[in-house]
């Protein structure tokens, strides 16, 4: 596994450090599970997208095939 450094204010790092004390994980885990969230939603959206762009087009690509 790679490392990564990310610069916070103060305000946010202490908003970071209180949701992760309150989900009961380090400050750290929160960052990495929201970082692979984000990720994950990317390429959803992207298929979603792609997907309907298929379906729309499919009788086009059918005459053109």
């Amino acid at each position: 596994m790679s490392n990564i450094t990310i610069e916070l204010s103060p305000e946010r790092l202490s908003e970071l450090e209180r949701l992760a004390a309150r989900l009961g994980v380090s400050p750290q885990e929160l960052a990495r599970l929201s970082v692979e969230e984000l990720l994950s939603q990317t390429d959803e959206e992207f298929e979603r997208a792609a997907d309907r762009v298929l379906r729309k087009n499919a009788e086009l690509y059918r005459r053109l095939a």
